[in-house]
């Protein structure tokens, strides 16, 4: 029996286990005439501090609507000997039957095991989460996802995860996707032959309809077996919402057909909460989800929302002819951009006020968009705009601006011809961002959050999502200054430059396609077309796995040998640690 199937019949097992339930005395349910539920969708813990933990389950009657009795129980042991926590709680139709409680009371730095059962002795499965660690942990190790498409392939990504020696998993957005089932939809090539065909049909917009979605997304098994092997900390993007979203409306959003925006995103953020194992803000306030972790005196997590909360519209969202730069350009160089933001003041406030209290050696930022000056030089972009008429202008264009910075590499500015020079001159040749939909659109509220960063002497590093990528690079700011670094995951199914048939991009654009030339020297040394990208993989498909100690941060880009077959490997394609010093080095 594979590893896939075998999973699927422990749940199915466990998820039938009343007899025995009743034989070791857990419930004494005898003669109850109340009917057994089902946890069709597993367990989930999410939210860890120090002391106490967010644990989730969904119990349902099936084909009745009744109010579900739970118990759950926290223990220190698998066997549950010793229950360290224990009490009641409701499912209901008012929640579509997810249910989730705050347990505290509990250990630091403690793993402990957790179930839930309802009156005729019904179980769910056994979850396994942990606490936070105390102050003086030597080394964290956890694992980053986002962009999980169900109709582009098998989750894969999250069963490697599940067997990996990851304590936490982080999300940074895009858990589920809006789309309906129409194979001109995007990821849904495939959807049919492989079973992945997303319900309901059409694009989410009412509240059954995100509640389905996630049911889709959550009766997956391999997603399941993660949820239920550690606590995830998570932060939702745009298509837990609609493709593109900012504060007044989405790309994918059409108010003429699909309703009033402020509401749509209200019924999205209930279906979140209802699903996701996220502890609510203490207003109540269910679209302010940005808040801090503390793992010890290691490193703080600070999960902020680039998407819902505060911004504004983007450039490249009013339909121009060139993108949205045109408006991007004149919006910067006027000084207009310093009121365009990617979150709210207030936000900003909170996160740069929490980073200074903080007392941790590293600071972390669980952040959806890339971060990092994603800058292509105009001679590239013009040849790509260009490309319809003279498709060979493209190449020619690349190889131009690589040769030139390989040449500058090998012996010095001095040896530049006259082009290569105006190519690497950023006045004469200057760099353009592609993607106005990430922080590149929003430079002055970046500059001003990594000048604050700056100042306070920080240790930065962000973890990103969106691109659907795997990246690796420097926060620098406008003037070239390095404040910190960005490890950007790939997504787990969501396709990325491969499926433009940009596939092949990755070499130039991170300057590993100058090795023959340079040898290992090319690697990491910001030889590519984008100067600040140290790393990429424009191809495959999976997760980070970071690895935090006192003295050092490590990324494993982890990748999914194929995500279009339930059989696969996995392997690390590069593996990069950042000493606390500053220092970069590549394996």
């Amino acid at each position: 029996m594979s590893e896939f199937n075998s999973r699927r019949a422990f749940l199915v097992t466990t998820g039938s286990s009343a007899a025995a339930l009743a034989v070791s005395g857990l419930v004494a349910c005898g003669g109850s005439s109340a009917l057994p539920c089902e946890f069709k969708y597993g367990v989930a813990s999410g939210d860890p501090l120090a002391d106490r933990v967010m644990l989730w389950t969904h119990a349902k009657i099936p084909n009745n609507s009744a109010d579900v009795g739970l118990t759950w129980q926290v223990a220190s042991d698998t066997n549950f000997v010793t229950i360290v926590r224990s009490g009641k709680l409701s499912a209901t139709a008012a929640t579509a039957f997810a249910t989730k409680i705050d347990v505290t009371g509990l250990t630091e730095g403690t793993t402990y095991f957790y179930r839930f059962f309802d009156e005729t002795g019904s179980t769910s499965t056994v979850g396994t989460t942990r606490t936070l660690p105390a102050a003086n942990v030597a080394s964290v190790k956890f694992a980053v996802f986002s962009c999980a498409l169900y109709s582009e392939g098998y989750f894969n990504v999250y069963d490697a995860a599940a067997k990996s020696d990851a304590q936490y998993a982080i999300h940074v957005g895009d858990y589920i996707y809006e789309y309906g089932s129409d194979p001109k939809k995007f990821g849904n090539t495939d959807a049919v032959t492989l079973g992945r065909v997303t319900s309901p049909a059409n694009d989410i917009i009412s509240l059954d309809d995100y509640r389905t979605r996630y049911a889709l997304y959550r009766g997956d098994a391999n997603l399941q077996a993660l949820h239920a092997k550690m606590p995830w900390i998570t932060v939702w993007d745009d298509h837990e919402f609609a493709n593109n979203a900012w504060v007044g409306g989405a790309e994918n959003h059409n108010p003429a057909t699909q309703g009033d925006w402020a509401a749509r995103k209200a019924l999205a953020a209930q279906a979140y909460h209802e699903w996701m194992p996220i502890r609510p803000n203490a207003s109540g306030n269910q679209l302010m989800i940005y808040r801090s972790f503390d793992f010890g005196s290691l490193f703080s997590l600070h999960m902020v929302d680039t998407r819902i909360e505060g911004r504004d519209r983007q450039y490249d969202n009013y339909g121009d002819a060139d993108g949205g730069l045109g408006r991007y350009v004149t919006a910067l160089t006027s000084g207009t951009d310093a009121t365009h933001r990617m979150m709210s003041l207030t936000q900003q406030n909170w996160l740069t006020s929490t980073m200074s209290a903080s007392k941790a050696t590293w600071q972390f930022l669980g952040n959806q968009d890339i971060m990092a000056r994603m800058w292509f030089p105009a001679s590239v972009l013009q040849a790509y705009a260009a490309a319809a008429t003279n498709p060979a202008g493209v190449s020619t264009a690349i190889s131009a601006f690589l040769t030139a910075k390989a040449t500058r590499a090998a012996a010095g500015a001095a040896a530049l011809t006259a082009t290569q020079a105006g190519l690497l001159s950023t006045t004469l040749n200057p760099r353009l961002p592609y993607n106005l939909d990430s922080w590149d659109g929003y430079p002055s509220n970046r500059e001003a959050l990594l000048q604050t960063i700056k100042a306070q002497g920080k240790k930065l590093v962000a973890l990103s999502g969106d691109s659907h990528n795997a990246w690796f690079a420097k926060l620098t700011t406008l003037a070239g200054e390095k404040v910190g670094v960005e490890f950007a995951g790939s997504s787990v199914t969501a396709p990325g430059f491969e499926s433009a048939g940009l596939g092949a991009m990755a070499s130039s654009l991170d300057g590993s396609a100058l090795v023959p030339q340079l040898g290992n020297a090319a690697i990491g040394a910001g030889l590519g077309l984008i100067d600040d990208l140290n790393y990429s993989d424009s191809i495959r498909r999976g997760y980070l796995l970071m690895t935090v100690t006192a003295d050092a941060v490590k990324g494993d880009y982890v990748f999914m040998s194929t995500v279009k077959s339930a059989s696969y490997t996995a392997s690390v394609g590069r593996s990069i640690s950042v000493t606390a010093a500053g220092a970069i080095s590549y394996a």
